[in-house]
């Protein structure tokens, strides 16, 4: 008798679309949808008017952040990207301009690249004033859906066991602001997305 597999969960379906949308996308159209998408992020007034920002390097169809990172840098921002640990939990060190980027290789994930400078702890997070945070959709209600490893999740609630209160923006195409995505108990709402054609908040 054959074996039943377990039907995949709505969220691993949802990632499987989202991925293969991105995976379409030309190279031109990723490069254009990197520059709106920079133009949009640095007018947000949460990001503008931040001082330190903790951002991250896309990787693959990820909505370009190459350009947005250099952006934050030029405009006297402190930024901070994530280093991924063993136990997938992220550690952070400043950005100082693209020489600063090493490539990793973690086992069980693509390439990343990191910032080679020194380590500043899972903590400094906390001392942003706003957080750009990757992902595959957010819905209406600032619901993200993430890729499934759970790094940012941990960062979520380091920042609420810290007190601290960071703008949490998520980085996404167009077509990833869905009307709703599936929501599990430790999943935290974002204050905002950030896309190629414009802004959106949420909540009050």
């Amino acid at each position: 008798m054959a074996e039943t597999r377990p039907e995949p969960s709505a969220k691993a379906a949802l990632r499987r679309e989202l991925l293969a949308a991105r995976r379409a996308l030309s190279p031109a159209a990723r490069r254009a949808a990197a520059r709106a998408l920079g133009r949009s992020a640095l007018a947000l007034p949460e990001v503008a008017g931040a001082r330190t920002v903790a951002a991250y390097v896309s990787v693959g169809t990820e909505p370009g952040t190459r350009d947005l990172l250099d952006a934050l840098r030029a405009a006297g921002k402190r930024v901070l990207l994530p280093v991924l640990l063993p136990d997938n939990d992220l550690d952070w060190a400043a950005y100082e301009g693209p020489a600063s980027l090493a490539e990793a290789v973690h086992p069980g994930t693509m390439r990343l690249l990191e910032p080679s400078g020194p380590r500043l702890g899972r903590g400094a997070v906390a001392g942003a004033d706003a957080v750009l945070l990757p992902g595959l959709a957010v819905d209406r209600r600032g619901m993200r859906l993430g890729r499934g490893g759970g790094s940012y999740d941990r960062v979520l609630e380091r920042l609420e066991r810290a007190g601290a209160h960071p703008a949490l923006v998520v980085l996404l195409y167009d077509d990833e602001v869905v009307a709703r995505v599936p929501e599990e108990p430790h999943d935290h709402p974002v204050q905002a997305v950030a896309t190629p054609s414009g802004v959106r908040r949420f909540g009050s």
